[in-house]
């Protein structure tokens, strides 16, 4: 009696089988991950709309993010800050989120926003020297001031990594006939 070597072989191609659609299934859902999924979009404690106070309003970046050009981290605004603007705005008091703005300021608390944009810890990303090079804000965050809830969209065109930002630094050295100790010293 002969076994024929594809019959003796059946266990190893079912198992090789599956691990070959393991392995393609997991390819295919990190690509539909980085592709659709992987935006970070998060509930604040207030909701807060750029759309209404950068857009509407024209509120420059810096006027709640005061720290930008003169500090390592841009910041986000105080209570004192904003209740400074809607304390006078009585049109607005009553609206459920004005409230909770309040609410915070009578307690003495501030608010805990959600960080939306972040950096791993071991890099050093400074807004202070891209502030004063005159990239507007929009060039990292994307048109902050036509978004109702602020997000960070990780795609090819915006991702805030290093490639992204070694792409522009880059581009802007070429343009400007610049090195990297232009900046960097």
């Amino acid at each position: 009696m002969s076994i024929s070597v594809f019959e003796a072989a059946r266990p190893v191609f079912t198992g090789l089988l599956v691990a070959v659609m393991v392995i393609v299934g997991a390819f295919v859902g990190h690509w539909a991950h980085g592709a659709w999924l992987n935006d970070h979009t998060p509930v604040q404690p207030i909701e807060f709309s750029h759309e209404v106070h950068a857009g509407e309003n024209e509120i420059p970046c810096q006027y709640c993010h005061a720290w930008a050009d003169r500090s390592a981290t841009a910041g986000v605004p105080s209570v004192e800050t904003c209740v400074g603007c809607h304390k006078g705005l009585s049109e607005v008091r009553g609206q459920p989120e004005i409230e909770k703005l309040f609410g915070y300021w009578e307690r003495g608390e501030g608010i805990p926003w959600v960080k939306v944009h972040d950096t791993p810890d071991f890099v050093h990303f400074r807004h202070k020297p891209h502030i004063r090079a005159g990239v507007e804000c929009q060039t990292c965050h994307g048109p902050v001031e036509e978004m109702a809830r602020v997000t960070r969209r990780i795609d090819l065109n915006q991702d805030l990594r290093m490639p992204w930002c070694i792409d522009c630094h880059t581009e802007e050295q070429v343009a400007n006939g610049r090195d990297c100790l232009t900046c960097h010293y």
